[in-house]
């Protein structure tokens, strides 16, 4: 029997398991995929998650892997650039954005380093169940034996279109509608920062990853989505065209190395994260439009956040259950507040954006911390200071 059960080994699922090993827990880490294999992502890690893969000693893998240093940012609308960075996270001045076929392999190693038994190409199949509790999963190992196995804690970190939410029939709680679709590919050629554009109906993230390629990345309105995906190539192309010019310019020099990948099925909602033998972290309790990109960064926060609250309490019950309601109320803070500037941007109306940002142009401590807030470097409180709002009504 193990203390904890972890079903799928991406972003949310491994760090979860290693640090539940790293308190002292035997932990069973199931994965349907068979590592290196690539995934949709919008691949960055903001300043909040590298400083936790640098606790977790892992950044320094991610640094020697080919992904390239971020360390400068723009943001390009209707009458307005600015330029700046993140402020610092524990001394941290860089961030990345990892091929998933990168980071994930990177993020299981260090779980089977912290001792967790991690078995790949293993289907999950059921949840166990006794008096109303979760006790454990029935799954299929890769020579299609049916095995199962009994643990005090259940995590589903299984992705958007999670089984074990679906199987506790964990309710959405908060709940929105698409409001975009997104693809992109990758560059050869085309020399990047952190580059974010947007006119109304239009936004464009660039992103320098890892073989000194560059992500390309077009977001569309969610009802566009099936022009869109008739004639995606010629949609895409557009997008840069009309939206960053000069960007548009400098592909004209690269060359597009792999093929274009995108999806239309972005949710929106906040899932039950816990119940009696079970919780859910990463895509599997909350997922938003990726447009902001910050995925990756709220799973690590959710394992750590997750971890921390349960600590050496899993085998009390009234202790573990107090753990998992503080784990679900951490996400109603900077979870929720993220979730809602991400529904914002993908509204794709710069108007409010655009008038703000103007006014901070010159005040580059303003500028940096407006980036900040997306970074998890800065509060949205913090960064409304009284400096700030000065500012803005002198404007």
């Amino acid at each position: 029997m193990y203390d904890v059960i972890v079903i799928g080994a991406r972003c949310a699922g491994s760090p979860t398991a290693m640090l539940f090993a790293q308190q002292g827990y035997r932990v069973l880490l199931l994965e349907k995929a068979k590592f290196p294999q690539d995934t949709l992502s919008s691949h960055y890690l903001h300043m909040e998650g590298v400083a936790l893969l640098n606790r977790w000693g892992l950044l320094e893998k991610i640094a020697e892997s080919g992904a390239q240093p971020i360390t400068r940012q723009s943001y390009t609308g209707p009458g307005v650039r600015v330029e700046g960075f993140s402020l610092p996270i524990d001394g941290l001045t860089t961030t990345y954005a990892p091929r998933r076929y990168v980071l994930d392999p990177i993020l299981a190693e260090g779980a089977v380093a912290a001792g967790v038994d991690f078995q790949q190409g293993c289907a999950v199949n059921d949840l166990l169940w006794e008096d109303d509790r979760v006790v454990g999963v029935k799954y299929t190992t890769p020579g299609g034996a049916q095995a199962t196995e009994r643990a005090r804690l259940v995590v589903g970190a299984d992705g958007m279109r999670s089984l074990v939410a679906r199987k506790v029939r964990a309710e959405n709680v908060i709940e929105h509608p698409r409001l975009t679709c997104t693809y992109y590919s990758y560059w050869a050629g085309v020399p990047s920062h952190f580059e974010l554009y947007e006119r109304p109906g239009q936004w464009i993230g660039v992103l320098p990853t890892n073989d000194n390629l560059t992500l390309l990345m077009s977001y569309f309105p969610q009802q566009d989505y099936g022009q869109v995906r008739k004639s995606v190539e010629d949609f895409y192309l557009e997008a840069f065209r009309s939206t960053a010019p000069e960007l548009y310019e400098r592909m004209q020099e690269g060359e597009r190395v792999e093929q274009l990948y995108g999806t239309g099925h972005q949710e929106n909602y906040f899932r039950k994260a816990y119940g009696p033998g079970w919780v859910l972290v990463g895509d599997s309790v909350t997922h938003k439009d990726s447009i902001t990109a910050r995925g990756i960064t709220e799973a690590f926060v959710q394992a750590q956040s997750l971890t921390d609250h349960i600590g050496a309490n899993l085998h009390e019950d009234a202790a573990l259950n107090s753990a998992l309601r503080r784990y679900e109320d951490d996400l109603g803070g900077a979870t929720l507040n993220h979730y809602q500037g991400a529904l914002n941007v993908a509204e794709l109306k710069p108007e409010g954006r655009v008038e703000m940002l103007q006014k901070l142009v010159g005040h580059q401590e303003h500028i940096d911390r407006y980036f900040s807030t997306l970074s998890g470097a800065c509060s949205i409180d913090d960064f409304y200071n009284d400096e700030l709002l000065t500012l803005l009504d002198q404007s």
